[in-house]
């Protein structure tokens, strides 16, 4: 796994990365070779906020935690993707490495509300859209965590969002003919 340490507005002692390779070293049963790992340690509020990102095969595995330390931080994003793994284990079987799930692999009022008036852009991001089908879009969203994802549907080859429902089903949002 080719990983790559960002810290923002901060340097990373030495020992924080020998312990992120060291951790990130379990999940190489899982992946292949060519897969790319991103962590990003920065504090926020008096807070330890470390996000991990995985690209594996075109799937994005994301956990981000905020903690009093890193290491506590760490080890919560490691139990978060090894949870994504874990409940998607059979949709990912075919992305994965082969023999990555054996189970010796794994361990453990609106009166009161002011209206907003104007909206000021905070962060934009910019994203290849990939042809995909719904099952494989809502996949994706759930393991970055998201409340809706993006996508170019592989049938259709229009541009669909699938979302969260408050209810705890899944929505799905397709452009009108």
């Amino acid at each position: 796994m080719k990983l790559t340490i960002v810290g923002r507005q901060m340097n990373v002692r030495n020992d924080l990365k020998e312990l992120v390779e060291k951790k990130l070293a379990k999940f190489d049963r899982f992946f292949a070779d060519n897969t790319s790992a991103t962590v990003t340690f920065s504090r926020q509020k008096n807070k330890e906020c470390l996000e991990i990102t995985i690209l594996s095969s075109g799937t994005i595995f994301r956990s981000e935690k905020k903690d009093v330390t890193f290491n506590c931080a760490l080890d919560q994003c490691m139990d978060s993707i090894e949870r994504q793994i874990r409940k998607n284990k059979t949709r990912l079987e075919r992305r994965l490495r082969e023999g990555a799930f054996v189970p010796e692999n794994f361990e453990y009022a609106a009166s009161d509300v002011e209206e907003e008036t104007t909206f000021d852009m905070i962060r934009v991001k910019e994203f290849d859209i990939k042809p995909l089908s719904t099952e494989e879009a809502i996949l994706q969203m759930n393991l970055l965590g998201h409340q809706f994802f993006v996508f170019k549907d592989s049938h259709t080859e229009e541009t669909c969002v699938v979302y969260n429902r408050a209810d705890g089903g899944y929505g799905l949002i397709v452009p009108k003919k």
